[in-house]
């Protein structure tokens, strides 16, 4: 098998990102040549998103493009795994014949054997692999393809939280942490290859070990990581803001490697919207937490996921949202319009506001954030920052401060003679493009 070449592209979030370099391990390991290209490669895998419209789209428009290159005769087998063709299996083996087998989501450490049933597949045989969806977090090696000197570290799998709008537990399954020693181990193993950023990451984190130990066990999880050499950041990803409780608020505020950046996504601020979300707490719970966590750690960065036009919110509820934006100053935000997902309860819900309002609104709230934004990062000039160097574009070395998550974060410019993948202290002189520029210190 040596001799043929597999490509593979990852969609969507960095969970499934994880279950990438899973299986770009197991080829690998199974003797497949790996590329980057999949013009000319024996077969591609497009481990896909299906959780809004937007995702949904994009994975079909890669699914079209790769059976372009199929039909020139540039690219022979195409297999798609992940979340579309767990949601969605019967309509793709319908409306996209050029699919060449169908992988879900409990079933990616079959990839190598559904590898070698598709490339000696006879035409009309379509290899499919849909295991159990709930079964037990499974432990493969990865193939690294973040970096330098950062990973991901996803501890848990599925979710439990059954949000009104979030089609997530049906697709991935529920909530399944992994055991905490296998999450150290593969930590460790992480720091040994010179990683020194972990981003700790599931769809709720704050949940880690309820169902393996009976208790939330992210604290705990967090002292382990920590007193692992070599690891100089922890960056958590997603705390829900309902399942705070004092152990983790004291972790997170006295272990100095945990960096002073939440994740914690809100959706609204509107009690009667919150309850129709079927979020747990309330808009005074939301903000009597933001506000222990803003005295009690200082420089703390938040960032936080919102929806606009859910149904039930009219301009009032809407503008109730924009003024907690003005008083929090949460300095980071992710909006999204409203996207009815079918299954979902709030696919059905009536009241509506129609597609165009909401992405007004979504805009809007944006254009509210920049403002935040252009004075949060006024705030940092002349500041000395530390800063993670990820590499070099234009004549610039390119990093991320603790205050940036990567991908959806910005950069900082500077000048100087760091490695990429090593620390180093950058003095902030200004701004370019939006992002923060400066110089390399002693």
């Amino acid at each position: 098998m040596a001799n043929e070449t597999i490509a593979l592209i990852s969609l969507g979030c960095a969970k499934n990102l994880v279950n990438s370099e899973q299986m770009l391990c197991l080829l690998d390991d199974a003797g497949y040549t790996l590329v980057s290209d999949p013009d000319g490669a024996d077969a591609v895998i497009i481990n896909t998103c299906g959780f809004i419209d937007a995702a949904k789209s994009e994975a079909i428009d890669t699914i079209l493009e790769m059976a372009a290159l199929k039909a020139e005769g540039r690219l022979k087998k195409i297999i798609v795994t992940g979340c579309l063709s767990q949601r969605y299996r019967e309509e793709i083996k319908t409306e996209l014949p050029e699919v060449d087998a169908l992988v879900g989501v409990g079933s990616f450490t079959e990839i190598v054997a559904v590898v070698e049933e598709t490339l000696s597949a006879g035409t009309g045989v379509l290899p499919e692999r849909f295991g159990d969806r709930n079964a037990p977090v499974d432990e493969v090696g990865r193939y690294l393809t973040t970096g330098p000197g950062w990973a991901y570290l996803k501890i848990a799998e599925g979710c439990s939280n059954c949000c009104a709008f979030c089609a997530i537990p049906a697709i991935r399954g529920r909530y399944r942490s992994r055991p905490m020693e296998n999450v150290v181990a593969e930590a460790r193993a992480l720091a040994e290859t010179g990683v020194k950023e972990l981003i700790v990451i599931a769809q709720d984190i704050t949940r880690y070990g309820t169902d393996l130990y009976g208790k939330r066990s992210l604290a705990e999880l967090c002292r382990q990581l920590s007193d692992i050499e070599g690891v100089r950041w922890i960056r958590l990803h997603y705390l829900y803001p309902e399942a705070f409780d004092e152990e983790l608020i004291e972790e997170i505020a006295n272990n100095e490697k945990i960096v002073k950046y939440l994740d914690i996504p809100i959706q609204h601020i509107n009690d009667t919207i919150l309850r129709r979300m079927n979020r747990r707490g309330d808009a005074a719970q939301i903000r009597a937490l933001l506000k222990t966590l803003r005295e009690r750690i200082p420089g703390l960065v938040l960032r936080t996921s919102l929806i606009t036009g859910f149904p039930g919110e009219g301009e009032a509820e809407y503008e109730e949202l924009c003024d907690f934006l003005r008083e929090a100053r949460i300095e980071r935000v992710g909006v999204f319009p409203f996207s009815p997902e079918e299954g979902t309860p709030a696919a059905a819900m009536p009241d509506r506001c129609d597609e165009e309002t909401a992405e007004r609104r979504a805009e809007r709230i944006m254009e509210l954030q920049e403002r935040i934004m252009e004075d949060y990062y006024a705030s940092r000039v002349g500041q000395t920052l530390t800063v993670l160097c990820t590499g070099a574009d234009g004549g610039y070395l390119l990093g991320r401060t603790y205050a940036d998550s990567p991908e959806v974060d910005g950069l900082v410019w500077f000048e100087g003679d760091c490695e990429p993948g090593e620390f180093c202290r950058v003095k902030i002189t200004g701004l370019m493009d939006g992002e923060l520029c400066g110089e390399e210190v002693d």
